[in-house]
């Protein structure tokens, strides 16, 4: 039997003309800025044992500049996805709660400034993480994998992930139905990856459990 620990994703960059990943509704999306938003979020996502997780920070363009992130946490479930403001939250225990949870696994794309970021703004340490970009490691050895080789991988779709989007204002107080559902995605496709990999004997048992 081959040792699932060896297995590794082909390193094809995704082709332009795969369909559009259609990704999630802006009906599914929850923004996290009422007393009643956070305990319907902190019941949904207490009751999960795996979580897609990303953040998002406003981008700093001066020399030396330090980024004052994170502005927006995503946490998702197969069915909902919940975004939490962080300049605009009512209370900030439940989703500390829920990030340093042991329990339930957080799986993400290239989250160490996320976790660095957590750590030294709101002082939450983050547990039970899998980084899918190493869990599922490129055939090169020294390349990561990102969401867009991996959605296209195991969907046979294309990641749009727009530049202008991407390096937006985070800290706006109101955020735009783009960057909602940019946002909403980049949790929600981590979990979804990570179902597809589990289902393909992709990630090793270790990097299943989130010992990876």
């Amino acid at each position: 039997m081959t040792d699932p620990s060896l297995n590794t994703i082909p390193d094809i960059a995704p082709d332009p003309e795969l369909p559009l990943y259609e990704g999630v509704a802006i009906a599914d999306v929850v923004l996290v800025t009422s007393p009643e938003a956070a305990a319907e979020a902190r019941h949904a996502l207490l009751a999960e044992d795996v979580l897609g997780f990303d953040t998002e920070a406003k981008p700093t363009f001066a020399k030396g500049e330090i980024s004052s992130g994170p502005h927006l946490i995503q946490l998702a479930t197969a069915t909902r996805v919940y975004l939490f403001p962080v300049g605009r939250l009512p209370e900030a225990h439940g989703l500390k709660t829920i990030l340093e949870s042991p329990r339930i696994l957080k799986v993400g794309f290239g989250l160490d400034s996320d976790l660095a970021q957590l750590r030294s703004r709101l002082q939450i340490e983050a547990q039970h993480i899998l980084d899918l970009s190493r869990a599922l490691r490129s055939e090169k050895r020294n390349h990561t994998l990102g969401a867009k080789t991996a959605v296209a991988q195991f969907f046979g779709r294309r990641l749009q992930k727009s530049k202008r989007t991407t390096t937006s204002n985070w800290a706006n107080p109101r955020l735009t139905e783009r960057q909602i559902l940019y946002a909403a995605n980049d949790a929600q496709v981590a979990l979804r990856v990570y179902r597809a990999a589990l289902a393909s004997e992709l990630l090793p048992q270790a990097a299943a459990l989130g010992r990876g």
